[in-house]
């Protein structure tokens, strides 16, 4: 049986480790995010310690088998449910999230290496966690460059009309797939954010927005 200090070491241990990912999914303000990850890593670390340890009572009968390493395919495979939480599906072709949810399922793996005692590889896998989280995408976006299929525009709706807008679209070749109105922080100011068929050439873009700055009710353009 583990002692006190071991076992509230392994405890606060995980704590710890769950907090440093956490940490860099709170910087860009996820839902799961400080305390989510550092729930589900003291979580598994704690099903762990009792996977192993908690029924050694039982082992003086000598018919008895304990095999810990299933409580910890059932942590594996359990923390799904959780993840799924973390993936929003906007339409049918963004979705966001995934990211997160890989987190939170690699930490259910660092909890169960710190319940399990190896020190090593949950410190070591929870360093390059935060490397790919935090080092890694910036030289992801500079490899595969996403381009935007969006057009934003702060507009007054008593001085122009999105059928005279859009129109414009059409005009440079551009197919609106979806519209979407948010409201602007002034009264009779809305957001409009079209979604294009296709990703436009930057020559594209540059035409459209030299005719939307001619419309008169359109005060800020983003593209």
């Amino acid at each position: 049986m583990l002692s006190y200090q071991e076992i509230i070491l392994r405890l606060v241990t995980s704590a710890i480790l769950g907090g440093i990912v956490g940490l860099e999914r709170e910087r860009l303000e996820w839902a799961a995010g400080l305390r989510t990850h550092m729930l589900v890593c003291l979580g598994s670390a704690l099903i762990m310690i009792v996977s192993s340890f908690g029924f050694a009572d039982i082992l003086t009968n000598p018919q008895a088998i304990l095999d810990p390493s299933r409580v910890a395919a059932q942590v594996v495979s359990g923390i799904g449910f959780l993840g799924a939480g973390t993936i929003l599906f906007f339409r049918q072709e963004i979705i966001r999230g995934l990211t997160t949810a890989a987190s939170l399922w690699t930490m259910a793996g660092v909890g169960l290496a710190v319940g399990g005692g190896l020190y090593f590889a949950a410190f070591a896998s929870t360093g390059l966690i935060v490397v790919i989280l935090a080092v890694i995408k910036p030289w992801e976006r500079r490899l595969f460059p996403r381009q935007k299929n969006l057009v934003t525009l702060l507009i007054n709706r008593h001085e122009t009309s999105l059928k005279k807008i859009e129109d414009l679209f059409q005009a440079s070749g551009l197919t609106v797939k979806q519209l979407t109105l948010k409201q602007g922080h002034s009264p009779n100011k809305d957001y409009a954010q079209f979604e294009l068929e296709r990703s436009p050439s930057r020559e594209t873009i540059l035409t459209l927005v030299e005719q939307l700055q001619k419309v008169e009710g359109v005060q800020e353009i983003k593209a």
